[in-house]
């Protein structure tokens, strides 16, 4: 079933769970993702980053919202990192039932006007908005961007960014980075600021980075308010190296019901476990089945 980022997430948010974000470029990543989330009776988010969009195209969204439709358990279909209102009217009418609008490389007064907008316009049709307040950092492995310096969340300039823009959910930065994490970088994610940011709003909080970080921390993340964790630099390692794997051992086949099957297995059993670990396994039933 098709629905929005807000019906998502508020009943996550409630229950002190996580939905898993994850990014696809290919039909092969976002078959693997409903079946597993069918599997785990968990909700999901397809979400496509505008990079990801110009590889696959346009069409893809219907193919996605498709495929939302049909399934068992409740999905969303999300736009990742976008900083422009011709991105957002672009995702809005391929059919995106969220979106996120990243002005968080903008000064503060900026990021508040133009997330303001993309608000505006996505809630005059009944689409979610995702805002981002301070930088998450960028590792090796990402094509989604990120400083090369972390720009920590303040959690009274976060109230004061919620208040003045309606934002949905709002993505903060307290310590994760995109991607992989060199072997001389060990991830540290601010707990106390996460809780100190909690304590100041009352919607669901989101955390960016969501690969290579230890599992204790990501668990701990969803008693203080996290209720969206990005993932796709894992999911897609997997799936990847699998699939090298499999060219190698196959050279003479070029059918992809050959070489796909056990690049999706690979990429399967990483999103099982991420399921696990954010909570959302067996949340489904949670969600009525009234929905878009």
């Amino acid at each position: 079933m098709l629905m929005t980022m807000k019906e998502i997430l508020d009943v996550a948010y409630k229950n002190k769970f996580a939905v898993g974000s994850y990014n696809v470029s290919n039909s092969e990543l976002l078959r693997a993702i409903i079946e597993t989330a069918e599997e785990k009776n968990s909700p999901a988010i397809i979400q496509i980053h505008p990079n990801e969009l110009d590889l696959v195209g346009d069409d893809f969204v219907a193919y996605a919202r498709e495929a939302a439709h049909k399934a068992k358990v409740p999905v969303v279909i999300h736009q990742d990192h976008c900083g422009t209102i011709e991105g957002t009217l672009r995702a809005i009418r391929n059919g995106y039932t969220s979106v996120m609008i990243d002005g968080s490389h903008l000064p503060f007064e900026e990021n508040i006007e133009l997330t303001k907008r993309a608000v505006e316009v996505a809630h005059a049709v009944g689409v979610s908005v995702e805002a981002e307040l301070g930088t998450i950092g960028e590792n090796e492995g990402s094509s989604e961007g990120g400083a090369a310096q972390i720009l920590y969340t303040d959690p009274d300039q976060a109230q004061e960014f919620v208040e003045r823009t309606n934002c949905d959910t709002l993505a903060v930065a307290i310590g994760t980075s995109h991607g992989f994490y060199p072997k001389n970088l060990k991830p540290e994610i601010q707990l106390d600021r996460l809780e100190k940011i909690n304590n100041k709003l009352d919607i669901p909080l989101v955390l960016h980075g969501g690969s290579d970080n230890p599992d204790e921390d990501i668990r701990n993340s969803t008693k203080y308010g996290i209720a969206k964790i990005n993932l796709s630099s894992d999911m897609k390692r997997a799936f990847f190296n699998q699939l090298r794997t499999t060219l190698a051992e196959k050279p003479d086949d070029f059918e992809p019901d050959i070489l796909f099957p056990e690049a999706n297995k690979a990429a399967k059993e990483v999103l099982r476990n991420k399921m696990d670990l954010f909570g959302s396994s067996n949340k489904a039933s949670l969600y009525c089945l009234g929905a878009k």
